[in-house]
């Protein structure tokens, strides 16, 4: 991955579909060897997972929920360094798609950290749903693994990257060009504006899998996807919490 500084990232914006904020952005991080997994929704099965007063956005009138399996890299905040022991760790998050304001993003129905005390800070700073699992990615094989002994979620993965995938979908653009994502945290809708270059994204054969993700009754992650993503990763500039309600 080819490193651009900060001020390049802010002034390349012919991408987005809004501007960035006018304020001064507050934190720094990557989001590196990234593994996506998708997979089409009834949207009437999401309505129960998310806030009120979020809408779900749809693809062709179809919702979907992905599995993004990366390392986040460098997390640190504006003008302070990283602390690699905590600033550095693997990561699986399991988002859908949602707007408000005609501001597409995303909404986090479970994140998972490798480490504790990342896990425990991230939660603290950002209100992320962020908790502990058992994560282990090795990259020359070809392997990424997870354990969620508390929720008993399981993510086994063995792959091959293929080339640089020259022309994005429409559908690829929906997926994975998501400048914002949203929470709830005490009956109040929070949003955090994020900026990042598009993201380069290759092809990648999925050998082995076993996704044994539960999400109440009616979400599960058994079937095999209906699209896969490989990205070397992106660096990524973050604004503070907008409280919307």
């Amino acid at each position: 991955m080819e490193k651009k500084t900060i001020s390049e990232i802010l002034k390349s914006v012919s991408h987005r579909t809004w501007e960035n904020p006018k304020k001064s952005w507050n934190f720094y991080q990557e989001w590196n060897k990234a593994i996506f997994m998708h997979w089409e929704i009834d949207k009437e099965i999401l309505i129960d997972f998310l806030p009120k007063n979020l809408e779900i956005d749809t693809f062709n009138n179809k919702a979907w929920i992905s599995l993004v399996a990366f390392t986040m890299e460098k997390i640190r905040p504006k003008n302070l360094p990283y602390f690699p022991p905590i600033s550095n760790f693997l990561e699986i998050n399991l988002r859908t798609y949602v707007k408000k304001d005609n501001k597409p993003g995303v909404y986090f129905l479970n994140i998972e950290a490798e480490k504790f005390l990342s896990a425990f800070i991230a939660r603290s700073i950002s209100g992320l749903p962020y908790q502990k699992s058992n994560i282990k990615h090795d990259i020359k094989k070809g392997m990424f693994q997870s354990n969620f002994e508390s929720k008993k979620f399981n993510l086994n993965i063995e792959y091959q990257v293929g080339d640089l995938q020259k022309n994005k979908t429409d559908l690829d653009v929906f997926l994975t060009e998501r400048y914002c994502l949203y929470l709830e945290k005490n009956n109040r809708l929070i949003r955090y504006e994020i900026h990042h270059l598009p993201w380069k994204i290759h092809y990648i054969k999925i050998d082995n899998l076993i996704t044994n993700y539960q999400i109440g009754d009616k979400i599960s992650l058994k079937l095999k996807p209906n699209l896969v993503h490989y990205s070397k990763g992106i660096q990524v500039i973050a604004w503070n919490k907008e409280y919307l309600t």
